[in-house]
């Protein structure tokens, strides 16, 4: 056991790791969890896992037994609706409930129990939706169908609390109103309302942002109208109901409802053990389920009714009513075998034992340090007994800061989590109250990033300076010390703090090949730098393939990437989802004006003339990462034998045209590319991919220092410049000297360099006997290395043919393997300009 585990035991030894259970943690990860070994799920908010040994009991226990539709009356039926019965008393019991104050009404999910709340209260013009601002936009929009009927919707923050001198309890609780919503006022002031007004109050047992939990005792002191507003506005007149949004509180500490009797209590079951997806409960007291108002019926929910006339008996029951159709019986039988494992480790201990992790990660995090002393990491959410929310749940959420104070993008730190096998979740988590509150977001800023084009889960992570969205770390009963330390805590440190290095020459790169600046332009004619290969990829994520001599186009490559591959749905198919595309081959003979076309998976292969009518004749438009093409589709023959090698059905279709001609941005400057002065096939952002064999040696050179041991499917890493899909290999020169190039010349013919290119997990696909095998390098050291501010990952450079330069001379229409390459001479001089915006990278292991 290393020292620092000791260290950690020494703290949080008694609520580490179940002791007194019938397996320790260790145990439980061995013998049920061995599809973690080496992958750190770090994402329990979103969605536990199941046990293997779980499953393998609902597996036994589905294939033994006979479950009939509970709506019929054979004996299979009438064991399932034993089974449902046995389910709904272990949800009751769960949650402390009594059954005859509470009933269990399944439904698809959380979600589905909120809209089914929101669809049947009583909402009136006199109504009022109050709910706090750390709420799921599950919750909050329950305020549509409020607004709908004329109520007031609005939400509080929570500030103060008074407390009785001699009881303790609490007196009174202080919070601040936030702008008041009213829809079709006039329209429901006209009406005439009778009988008492219902009020519905709404709040989460934990906030899935922040992991602040809330007090349960805010039940009673809404229902006893105890809430008093900072403005002095009037208590709302009427009956308080209350609903606990209890989906990411309930794994950990489920509301006890025999001391905090809510209304309402909603949560889904994945959270609680992993499995089944798609059923989750509403838990409804039995005098609030009388004032729903149900207006649909279905099978399952009446007692009769009659076709041709106004007619129908519902019946009596509260679970029969609100359930519509036959309930997933089956995903209900196998609930038993989830609370067998959540109640042989207990609750309570499960708390125990995700708190202690989650507070010895907070702690860590708000310790680290740059080497300049500025904090690395800002924590949200904090405890204050005088807010009702005193405890954390087993939730970190946070957001990195580099040494100058700039933040760290969240979805840089996903990205690069999971080149490290780490399994964690950025963003707002649909809870846009918390994510303002916590992330200091105006009304302007949100307004702002939305004419910007942010949306939710997009990578607009930075935006005029401040973070959209945060960076979560969750746990679950099965979590682990090596989760938290050894993978994720480890990956922080190595990838985010800045710390001391020994010489700054470091910043950028290594060189494997000595050399001065001076004479830099001379060395280009002396080392010989030209060009060492041509790939040509007609299809889009296929493979291409190398030539010796190619023509050029106002395009790029003739015929680089004038195909695609596109879903039934009008998805384009790449092999960031279809791995399978690098096996398809492909190669174009000019003098035969013949595409070919090869895969393992078919055993004829298919040609395709370029300049006949092949095609069905049939063509459309569409998007493509903001532009339109105009496209033009083949037979059912050419689908069929594409569908065939990769597995899927799938269409191709050929640009015909499009209005992709964009321009650089207005400083005309090097950087990653986003835009370019050019017209392009359906290449992603730019016309060339040029790749530098130098650079490639260095990057294996680090390789093979770098410890490769997470990646199990080889002792060493040595990548070819295929694997980075190039058009041009260049030869010769220094390591990553193309990152200063502007300007250059291949031969004769001029070409403009649009920036390094970003670099994702397609570089990571590999090919073994026809098997397509992902792995963790080379992005992972490249990220290193490579990564600049904005948390790109930088390798290769991107280029647009200059071809105006060449209008009238055919000679230079053609690019030749051997012709020397030749930058700007005015820009050479200019060296360090990317240099200085890679990040510092001497952290962690030395042998990066």
């Amino acid at each position: 056991m290393d020292a620092a585990k000791e260290e950690f035991l020494k703290e949080f030894g008694r609520d580490y790791g179940y002791s007194g259970a019938p397996k320790t943690i260790d145990e439980i990860r061995a013998t049920e969890f061995k599809r973690l070994e080496g992958v750190a799920y770090l994402d329990h908010a979103a969605a536990t896992l199941y046990s293997e040994l779980q499953m393998e009991a609902i597996l036994k226990d589905l294939t033994a037994n006979i479950y009939g539709n509970p709506h019929s009356q054979s004996d299979s039926s009438f064991a399932t609706s034993d089974i449902v019965r046995n389910a709904r008393q272990q949800v009751l019991d769960y949650f402390k409930a009594s059954p005859k104050d509470y009933k269990c009404i399944f439904t698809s999910g959380a979600t589905a129990a909120l809209k089914l709340v929101g669809e049947a209260f009583p909402w009136s013009h006199q109504s009022n939706f109050v709910y706090t601002m750390e709420n799921h936009n599950s919750v909050i929009g329950i305020r549509e169908y409020a607004l709908e009927q004329g109520a007031q919707a609005y939400a509080i923050e929570i500030e103060d609390t008074e407390r009785d001198a001699f009881t303790g309890n609490i007196a009174s609780v202080q919070v601040t109103k936030h702008q008041m919503l009213r829809r079709n006022e006039a329209k429901f002031l006209a009406k005439n309302h009778t009988g008492s007004a219902y009020n519905l109050f709404a709040f989460p047992s934990e906030c899935n942002f922040s992991g602040l939990k809330f007090s349960l005792e805010l039940v009673k002191t809404v229902k006893e109208d105890s809430i008093r507003y900072s403005d002095g506005s009037p208590s709302s007149n009427g009956h308080w109901k209350v609903l606990i949004d209890a989906a990411k509180g309930c794994a950990t500490e489920p509301p006890d409802l025999s001391k905090y009797p809510a209304d309402f209590v909603v949560f889904s079951f994945y959270k609680l053990f992993g499995y089944p997806t798609g059923l989750g409960a509403l838990i409804v007291h039995t005098d609030a389920a009388k004032l729903l108002k149900k207006t649909y019926f279905s099978g399952g929910t009446v007692a009769a009714s009659i076709a041709d006339i106004d007619f129908v008996k519902q019946r009596e029951g509260i679970e029969e009513l609100f359930e519509d159709g036959t309930i997933p019986f089956l995903s209900i039988a196998s609930l038993c075998h989830g609370f067998k494992i959540l109640n042989s480790l207990t609750i309570p201990a499960i708390s125990r034992h995700t708190s202690s992790l989650a507070t010895y990660l907070r702690n860590v995090l708000a310790a680290l340090r740059h080497e300049n002393g500025t904090r690395v990491c800002t924590l949200y959410g904090s405890c204050s007994s005088k807010t009702l929310c005193n405890k954390m749940g087993p939730l970190v959420s946070f957001n990195l800061r580099r040494p100058d104070g700039s933040w760290v993008g969240h979805r840089e730190v996903e990205k690069l989590a999971s080149l490290y096998s780490i399994q964690l979740r950025t963003g707002c988590f649909c809870n846009p109250g918390a994510c303002a509150k916590y992330l200091d977001l105006s009304h302007l800023d949100l307004v702002t990033n939305i004419e910007a084009g942010h949306i939710c889960w997009d990578d607009n992570d930075i935006i005029n300076g401040k973070p959209s969205g945060a960076v979560r770390v969750s746990l679950g009963y099965m979590s682990t010390y090596e989760d938290v330390k050894q993978k994720f805590i480890d990956f922080v440190t190595s990838s985010f703090v800045s710390m001391p290095t020994h010489s700054r020459d470091l910043q950028f790169c290594g060189r494997s090949i000595p050399f001065t600046d001076t004479g830099f332009e001379s060395r280009y004619s002396a080392f010989g730098v030209d060009l060492k290969s041509i790939t040509v990829y007609p299809i889009k994520s296929c493979a291409g393939f190398s030539t010796d001599r190619w023509p050029l186009s106002s395009r790029g490559l003739l015929y680089d990437r004038e195909w695609l591959l596109q879903s039934l749905t009008g998805e384009t198919l790449t092999q960031k989802k279809v791995p399978e595309m690098c096996l398809i081959h492909t190669y174009i003979d000019l003098s035969q004006g013949i595409l070919f076309i090869n895969s393992p998976r078919c055993k004829e292969g298919l040609q395709i003339i370029l300049n006949s009518n092949s095609s069905n004749g049939k063509r459309e438009e569409i998007s493509l990462r903001g532009q339109i093409y105009q496209v033009q589709g083949y037979d059912k023959e050419v689908d069929t034998w594409f569908s065939a090698a990769i597995g899927r059905p799938c269409t191709l279709l050929r640009h015909l045209s499009s209005s992709h001609c964009v321009s650089l941005d207005e400083r005309d400057s090097v950087g990653t590319c986003r835009e370019s002065r050019t017209c392009l096939n359906f290449s992603n952002e730019a016309q060339f991919l040029l790749i530098s064999e130098e650079s490639v040696s260095d990057l294996n050179n680090r390789l093979n220092s770098t410890d490769v041991g997470k990646d199990v499917r080889r002792t060493s890493v040595q990548v070819n410049p295929m694997r980075f899909r190039p058009n041009l290999v260049i030869s010769g020169g220094r390591p990553y000297a193309e990152d200063e190039w502007i300007n250059i010349k291949i031969g004769n013919k001029s070409f403009r360099s649009l920036g390094g290119c970003n670099r994702c997990q397609m570089i990571n696909f590999a090919t073994d006997a026809e098997q397509v095998l992902k792995t963790n390098e080379p992005l992972s050291t490249l990220a290193s290395y490579r990564r600049v501010k904005q948390g790109k990952i930088l390798f290769g450079i991107l280029l647009r043919y200059e071809c105006e330069a060449e209008e009238g001379n055919s000679n230079n229409s053609w690019l030749q393997v051997g012709e020397s390459i030749i930058p700007d001479s005015k820009q050479l001089g200019d060296t360090r300009r990317i240099h200085a915006d890679m990040v510092v990278c001497q952290v962690g292991k030395s042998s990066r």
